[in-house]
């Protein structure tokens, strides 16, 4: 991808979201479930890739150096524009689903191979959690595999969120975003309940009171 291509595609976005990156509370983080993650996709070559975290060029550079094309999209900053929202007939609003299904995730049956969730699940607004998972089954490859973190209760409700930066096929730094709450916490069952129309579930025992898990589609 030339420098030119990558700054219309990410430049603006970056920009956005690196103003919300707290400076110099960067953390390394090994992990078992990403390491299965990338064996899986290094099976093959030309794979195409989703990311649905905050905008990392480390992770275009990574995944692209492995040979597969890569599409990002910053999915939690989305789900927050407040453009979506639509009176609910109680005198509050709510987020208007097919909107921001039609603006964001707007992606063709089986066109990914694989898709790193991260911890998204317990960050977006409660209304999204379902129909965005449903989505991306349906923009998944049959047998194509998909990574996700959840936290455990031991998080506790201030649990920053982070960008995830690729290291290397094993690691992860960790870099603390403002502006998003932890919204839920979802425990082993509600996670298979999650994912029950895919194919399987593997968890991973992770640190920092965060479970992984690798689904495969």
């Amino acid at each position: 991808m030339s420098p030119g291509i990558f700054q219309k595609l990410f430049g603006s976005a970056r920009k956005s979201a690196d103003a919300d990156i707290v400076p110099g509370q960067k953390v390394s983080r090994r992990s078992t479930g990403f390491g299965e993650f990338i064996r899986a996709i290094s099976r093959e070559q030309d794979l195409k890739i989703l990311d649905l975290g905050s905008t990392s060029p480390a992770n275009i550079t990574f995944m692209t150096g492995l040979g597969h094309r890569f599409q990002q999209e910053d999915l939690l900053r989305l789900s927050n524009d407040k453009t979506l929202l639509v009176p609910n007939g109680d005198g509050g609003s709510g987020i208007d689903i097919d909107r921001f299904l039609r603006g964001n995730l707007s992606f063709s049956r089986a066109e990914f191979d694989a898709v790193m969730f991260w911890d998204l699940a317990d960050f977006l607004p409660e209304v999204l959690v379902k129909p965005v998972i449903e989505r991306i089954q349906f923009a998944m490859k049959p047998g194509g595999t998909m990574l996700a973190f959840f936290h455990t209760k031991d998080a506790g409700p201030d649990a920053p969120f982070y960008r995830y930066n690729i290291v290397s096929k094993d690691t992860l730094e960790l870099q603390p975003v403002r502006g998003f709450r932890l919204q839920r916490v979802f425990n082993n069952r509600h996670v298979e309940n999650l994912f029950h129309e895919y194919a399987s579930i593997k968890f991973f025992l992770g640190r920092d009171n965060m479970r992984e898990v690798l689904v495969i589609r």
